[in-house]
């Protein structure tokens, strides 16, 4: 039975590159696709399809285009279901490195009556057909010898042997309450997404998912409840498998449990095959991300000082390269590599947790830092370096793009305070008011690269002694030039040091603290980068 799903629906440049290679394949029987060669990534394209698309707010159908890991190869796929004979397709797109799939040219499933079909294949485009072949043996022949006569041993064997095993599994679970994790222990997987093995979290204490509150670059997160506490769910497809491993190994190095870093939970896979999913359990805060919070309120003064000096806090010690961490080992130096405000969360009482770190590096002495490409994280928090594709691969650089994105979320916290007389504009993003909600590469080369601009400073913003000093503070953490940028245990103490002069200051003297801004003593400008 051979079937066709519907023509996708092929965009942008590369249309006429995807059509002109298919009709090469189809008329003179040329096949484009070769397996990667030793040590090599390739990229495959395949059909894609999704018949959930609606519900999963994907595109329905198309050409996927696949990146492969260093020294692993790449498949298509195509799953269905046979309904009476009206075949109904389910999925189609790339597949991870399954030897299943090795040298499979074409798009057969093998299996007798699955609910689900399935087929994997090599080559571009592999999957637009597919097949149901199943496995065909010759019938066996049976000799079935008169029955034995019970002896006394089987007797005993068949009456002694289920007493034995239900004896040893009643030790077992003995065993195993006796030695139980306590409840938040990590719940590690193994590197290959076989069956996933019973999980002591799940297992004990029932997780029920309640709402998503939000979507971002690699699946969504969920409020969930673990018995009597709420805990936040982040849920990858197994496609980003890479992503949900990235990030919980960030989780899992020494020395990742500070105040102002998101608690880390469990890391657990759910589900098998094509319905199975990767989750990332953290603490949950009902405050949301700072951009949330910035977009339905006005802070106060002593408010900005505190996610302002606690976001800090956060940052220098995720910065930070500890050599002996309170037992657990050596914490080595991370860049966070996609800082901003929507990737801050609050506390209930407003102090910041820093979270998502997806695209997190580590810098370990002897060994190279892993995947460094450039051009990562949000458009709209690239440093102008990023932006320019003129990286130095090096530790200090990566912090130094932190900071720069640390200068706008700072602006962004300014924006919104009512510190002193004047209008408290809605909340915008940075660079928002200059080229859009939408900004591309080009936009933001463009304004922060070559016209060398940054989000406005209002002028009532400046009559406040403390938002004048910090308006200094975020100008030196933007700066063009990198090695100019203040350090994040800099912005640190400024941050501590402002608000302690400014809040010990009376009312009265308040008019000579304006004019004398530029004479306040703050700390050096020397990096700990």
């Amino acid at each position: 039975m051979e079937t066709y799903p519907n023509k996708p629906e092929l965009g942008s440049k590369c249309v006429s590159r995807d059509l002109f290679l298919i009709l090469l394949e189809r008329t003179w029987g040329l096949n484009f696709a070769s397996g990667p060669g030793h040590g090599e990534a390739e990229t495959r394209e395949c059909i894609y399809y999704n018949a959930n698309w609606e519900l999963e707010k994907t595109n329905q159908s198309g050409v996927e285009r696949c990146e492969g890991e260093k020294d692993k190869r790449l498949h298509c796929y195509a799953s269905w279901r046979n309904n009476s004979g009206s075949i109904e397709l389910v999925k189609k797109g790339c597949w991870l490195d399954d030897f299943n799939c090795y040298d499979r040219q074409e798009c057969v499933a093998t299996e007798e009556n699955p609910q689900v079909f399935f087929c994997c294949c090599e080559g571009n485009y592999c999957n637009e057909k597919f097949t149901h072949l199943p496995e065909v043996t010759g019938p066996e022949v049976i000799y079935e010898p008169p029955p034995p006569t019970p002896s006394l041993l089987n007797i005993l064997v068949y009456s002694l042997l289920p007493i034995a095993v239900l004896s040893m599994a009643i030790l077992l679970a003995f065993w195993m309450y006796r030695h139980r994790k306590p409840p938040y222990g990590h719940v590690d997987i193994n590197e290959d997404p076989g069956p996933p093995p019973p999980s002591p979290l799940v297992g004990l204490k029932p997780l029920q998912l309640l709402e998503i509150k939000a979507r971002g670059r690699f699946g969504c997160v969920w409020k969930a409840q673990l018995m009597n506490d709420y805990v936040a769910v982040k849920i990858f497809p197994i496609q980003d498998k890479q992503s949900w491993q990235s990030e919980r190994e960030i989780f899992n190095t020494p020395g990742m449990k500070h105040e102002n870093l998101l608690q880390f939970i469990a890391a657990e896979k759910r589900g098998t095959n094509l319905e199975t999913e990767l989750w990332l359990i953290t603490a949950f805060h009902d405050k949301g991300s700072l951009t949330d919070y910035l977009k339905g309120n006005i802070i106060s003064w002593n408010e900005l000082c505190h996610v302002a000096e606690t976001m800090a806090r956060g940052l220098s010690y995720l910065h930070e390269d500890v050599p002996w961490c309170k037992g657990e080992g050596h914490k080595p130096a991370i860049a966070h590599r996609d800082f901003k405000s929507k990737n801050v969360l609050l506390k209930n009482d407003l102090t910041a947790v820093l979270a998502d770190f997806g695209l997190a590096v580590r810098f370990e002495p002897g060994k190279p830092p892993g995947d460094t490409h450039g051009q990562v994280g949000t458009r709209r928090y690239m440093a102008p370096e990023v932006l320019e594709g003129a990286i130095n691969f090096q530790r200090d650089a990566f912090l130094r793009i932190d900071m720069y994105a640390m200068g706008l979320v700072l602006w962004e916290l300014v924006s919104r305070c009512r510190a002193v007389d004047g209008p408290v504009d809605e909340y915008m993003l940075p660079f928002e008011e200059e080229i859009g909600q939408h900004p591309s590469l080009e936009d933001l080369q463009e304004v922060v690269v070559h016209k060398k601009m940054r989000p406005v400073f209002k002028d009532h913003w400046l009559k406040h002694p403390g938002l004048a000093q910090l308006c200094v503070t975020i100008e030196e953490c933007w700066d063009h030039d990198a090695e100019a940028r203040l350090s994040a245990g800099c912005v640190e103490e400024r941050i501590a040091q402002i608000r302690k002069s400014v809040n010990g200051t009376t009312s009265d003297c308040l008019v000579s603290i304006v004019t004398s801004v530029t004479n306040v003593d703050l700390p050096p400008k020397e990096s700990s980068i």
